[in-house]
């Protein structure tokens, strides 16, 4: 991993259990698995496991080479396809994510989108700001609120499905499309599986949960943001690749759709972008994965997969190759 992603995610705390649970070295940090030396040389050749993070150079059939006996990589992150090649799957390497817990802020973080969305408190916080004085929300913003409004998911990911567990106590009906998930499931975690242009017409509020894939890229293109109703607000905490940028900026100017973006493409807008200062758009600098507290999880996740490992028991988050086609 990246030495920031040390810092950020290796506490000692965690670095005491890490030391409790596997015959580690805490003040080894690799950054390139081409680097040469004896003392490398031979810490490579001896490693069973790695416990990578953000940062990690890819492990191609290259650097197998210098881990005959690497078994595992414990992932402490999301997303294993920057570092995780082929060349793992055919040594037959077991890999474990920390991708549900990631999810779990990132679904809080949805859950408040979403609330806040269909409340208008962005736009009911611009209106007071500017008139510093009394605002009337029902002559304003007649008909908003949570009470049986509909929220549509785009993809039934880790996420997504803990945005449908979050949302259970809410009295919202929520439409799901994810074309790889079981239309019975989806029923059975209180969602309604739904074809994407039908969600994206019959939603209040649109949340992206799919990954990005070539077929995913722009997903949401200018027809499709305009099947979206006169004041619906997407929620992106995906990928910015997920939609056009440009049709996405042609309606927020007009001031028809609202948007909440975490991530947007390019993933830091020009300067000049009118985003940054539209009062029916929320703007935040990729904050809603795990920071500060939260990385914590991460860490401890990735120690609790090792120490299964350590006991012959399999991993609580394997990756499965086969899902990584149409996953994150």
């Amino acid at each position: 991993m990246s030495p920031d992603t040390r810092a950020a995610v290796l506490s000692d705390r965690v670095l005491a259990e890490l030391v409790r649970v596997a015959d580690v070295d805490p003040g080894l940090l690799l950054t390139d698995f081409g680097r040469d030396g004896p003392l490398l040389g031979s810490r490579l050749a001896r490693a069973e496991v790695l416990l990578t993070g953000w940062g990690c150079p890819p492990l191609d059939a290259d650097a197998l080479r210098r881990m005959p006996r690497l078994r595992a990589v414990v992932h402490a992150a999301g997303s294993v396809k920057q570092h995780v090649t082929e060349a793992c799957w055919e040594r037959g390497l077991v890999v474990s994510s920390a991708a549900a817990a990631n999810a779990l802020p990132v679904a809080e973080y949805t859950l408040a989108a979403i609330l806040f969305a269909n409340k208008r408190v962005l736009e009911a916080a611009h209106a007071y700001r500017a008139a510093r004085a009394p605002v009337d929300p029902l002559r304003r913003y007649p008909g908003v609120g949570n009470y049986r409004r509909t929220v549509g998911l785009v993809g039934a990911s880790r996420t997504g499905r803990r945005v449908l567990e979050l949302l259970r106590p809410f009295d919202l009906r929520v439409l799901v499309h994810d074309p790889y998930a079981d239309p019975a499931e989806l029923a059975s975690l209180g969602g309604e599986p739904c074809g994407l242009d039908e969600l994206l017409g019959r939603s209040h509020v649109v949340s992206l949960h799919a990954p990005e894939l070539p077929r995913t890229r722009r997903l949401l293109d200018a027809s499709r943001l305009a099947l979206m109703p006169d004041g619906a607000t997407l929620i992106n905490t995906a990928r910015g690749s997920l939609v056009d940028t440009a049709a996405l900026t042609r309606e927020l100017v007009t001031g028809r759709l609202h948007a909440v973006l975490d991530h947007t493409e390019p993933e830091v807008l020009p300067a000049g972008s009118p985003l940054f200062d539209l009062p029916n758009v929320l703007l935040t600098p990729h904050v809603a994965g795990s920071l500060g507290g939260e990385l914590d999880r991460l860490a401890v996740t990735a120690v609790e997969e090792l120490e299964r490992y350590a006991r012959g028991v399999g991993f609580r988050y394997p990756v499965d190759p086969g899902r990584l086609a149409y996953s994150a």
